[in-house]
């Protein structure tokens, strides 16, 4: 990962290829030691200053009290040492409370885990403004994101803690500087080779240099300045928050990459506790007509915050986990869902009220001139029995005929003339604008694969397998005929044929071999993991391929499109402690916090 820049999201230490450093665990006499060192009272003196000066958020909730004070102090104001001093999004909750039970020896039952990150979260969380720019975080997404351009980042700072895991991790906490300095020493405590991989990885700093601090203490001062525990966008929201009143009918429009795009509606109904949601989750995918019913439950943390899972079905199997914002007002959801050893699949969604009618979109959303098509537009509470003069697709695209008229879509044949204009039409339903646009076009002039640059890992032995999913997206020249320029009309995503090629680095390159295969749907399957006795010196089976995507047109041309995709090992360490539950006997098992299953 170039410095400032990586592939970062879902978690984990996920960059672009390179081997990530590994820090082992602490013999358990130092590691007594360096912890005691971190919560002596030098430790606490430096928090009771905080507390002095008004910095600080008082625990009042007794079941945290009486669960984490054999530990954590509570004094008479109600500071609870290191807790009081933090902030975090449901996920960093979950993730302290899972170090205290596995490294720590806590006993707790889940559902008291639960309460105590309900109560953490919600009165010791961020606001939605400082969880916005990192949302790739909790959203799981496998993003280039860079710290520098966010949030006018160090290199340096980036590159430290970047060695190890996701810098999405440390800009979703806020904490004053004493908490960021205790940070550092767990770090040091718990994993004490991060001290030269990660802190002075590069040798320790010139005293000549412009900047002669030590890594770490460079580090505090970056992170306490720019996330610090007091801040104006959580005094704002902490002064408004309260449970959504998010109950009822709200229009679902989203896009699941490889198989476009889903229309219909989410029936939130209010469980038993405040905040907590039952949902009912019909939908279907434009280009195939498949129809999906899912059943869930949901929690929403900090106001905003919501975490939940559905299913299809009674099986676990094909669950999604929901991560989304609830905007201000109570009129958006948007967000995430995904599944995946490696979370890489599931749609983005967003969620509209549907008090009354609402118009989610159309498809296709390309049309080419001189030809039919039938056009779908989708929609919630929709009128029924609209006819051919209710649908305005701008000028050359003639209604022929209504094929359907329904609450939740109206489809009608239509015709672009020969010597239509090409170009974008803003398109209307009885009168309503619908999102998007119908582009008459005349030629596919150019392919587009995304990702452009894809990665996978090799799996299904000892580790599992991370899949890549590719997509193909015509593009016509436009007015000026050149390719590439802002004229460019945006076809949308087109059905192609899928292979590959060799992406040649070395003579007698054969990486095409052994990698994996790609499927008629764009979805890489990476080969088995670990060496390969058929391959020349046992190697394992990464490398490097173009997928390529071909297109064929109607009057038989093609276009080809192609994106670089990297296969590499699997993600040995993982820094995703919420994953595993330790449970009586010693025995773990998969569970999360923060859904309520």
């Amino acid at each position: 990962m170039s410095p400032g820049r990586g592939r970062t999201g879902s978690g984990g230490n996920r960059t672009s290829g390179r081997t990530q450093p590994l820090s082992l665990p602490v013999v358990p006499a130092l590691s007594a030691l360096l912890l005691s060192l971190a919560f002596s009272p030098a430790a606490s003196a430096q928090q009771s200053g905080d507390d002095a000066n008004g910095t600080g958020i008082p625990v009042t909730d007794q079941l945290v009290i009486d669960t984490c004070d054999q530990c954590h102090a509570v004094d008479d104001d109600g500071m609870m040492t290191r807790v009081s001093y933090m902030r975090k999004t449901p996920e960093g909750w979950q993730q302290s409370i899972r170090r205290m039970v596995t490294l720590n020896d806590v006993e707790l039952e889940p559902e008291t885990a639960r309460d105590i990150v309900r109560y953490l979260s919600d009165h010791h969380g961020i606001a939605p403004e400082e969880l916005r720019p990192a949302r790739f975080e909790v959203e799981r997404r496998l993003i280039d994101w860079s710290y520098e351009e966010a949030h006018d980042g160090d290199e340096d700072v980036d590159r430290t803690c970047s060695s190890c895991h996701s810098m999405g991790r440390v800009v979703t906490q806020r904490r004053t500087k004493e908490e960021w300095d205790l940070l550092m020493a767990m770090h040091r405590g718990y994993y004490p080779l991060s001290d030269t991989q990660g802190f002075r990885r590069f040798g320790p700093p010139g005293p000549d240099g412009a900047d002669s601090r030590h890594p770490m203490d460079k580090a505090i001062d970056e992170l306490s300045g720019k996330f610090p525990l007091t801040t104006a966008e959580w005094s704002s929201w902490s002064a408004t928050m309260r449970p959504p009143r998010i109950a009822g009918t709200w229009a679902l429009r989203g896009h699941d990459p490889g198989r476009g795009p889903i229309y219909g509606t989410v029936e939130i109904s209010q469980a038993a506790d405040e905040g907590n949601f039952d949902t009912q989750i019909r939908y279907a995918y434009a280009r195939s007509g498949e129809q999906v019913e899912r059943d869930g439950r949901a929690i929403v943390y900090t106001g905003y915050q919501w975490r939940g899972r559905s299913f299809e079905g009674a099986s676990e199997e094909n669950a999604l986990r929901e991560v989304m914002m609830v905007e201000r007002g109570w009129n958006e959801i948007n967000g995430r869902w995904f599944a995946g050893d490696y979370d890489e699949f599931g749609p983005d969604v967003t969620l509209v009220r549907a008090d009354g009618p609402v118009v989610l979109g159309l498809h296709p959303g390309a049309l080419r001139s001189g030809s039919s098509a039938t056009v779908t537009v989708h929609g919630a509470n929709l009128p029924t029995g609209l006819g051919a003069a209710d649908l305005d697709l701008g000028p050359g695209v003639e209604v022929v005929s209504v094929t359907a008229s329904a609450p939740d879509m109206f489809a009608a044949e239509v015709t672009a003339a020969g010597d239509a204009a090409p170009g974008a039409r803003d398109v209307f339903l009885a009168g309503r604008p619908v999102p998007g646009h119908l582009t008459v076009y005349e030629t596919v002039d150019r392919i587009l694969v995304t990702p452009e640059a894809g990665m996978a890992r090799l799996g299904g032995g000892a580790f599992p397998r991370g899949y890549a999913q590719f997509e193909a997206t015509a593009f016509s020249n436009g007015a000026d005929g050149e390719p590439d320029t802002d004229d460019d009309l945006d076809l949308g995503l087109v059905d192609v044929e899928w292979s590959m090629e060799e992406y040649s680095a070395i003579f007698d390159d054969d990486d095409i071999e052994y990698v994996g295969s790609l499927d008629a749907n764009g979805l890489f399957h990476p080969a088995l993991d670990g060496p390969n006795p058929d391959r020349e010196g046992m190697r394992n089976n990464v490398g490097d391929v173009w997928t390529v995507a071909t297109y064929r047109g109607p009057d038989g041309t093609e276009v080809r499109g192609r994106a670089h995709l990297i296969v590499t090992v699997p993600l040995y360490m993982r820094w995703e402690p919420w994953r595993v539950q330790m449970v009586p006997g010693g025995a773990r098992r998969t569970s999360d916090m923060g859904s309520q299953r």
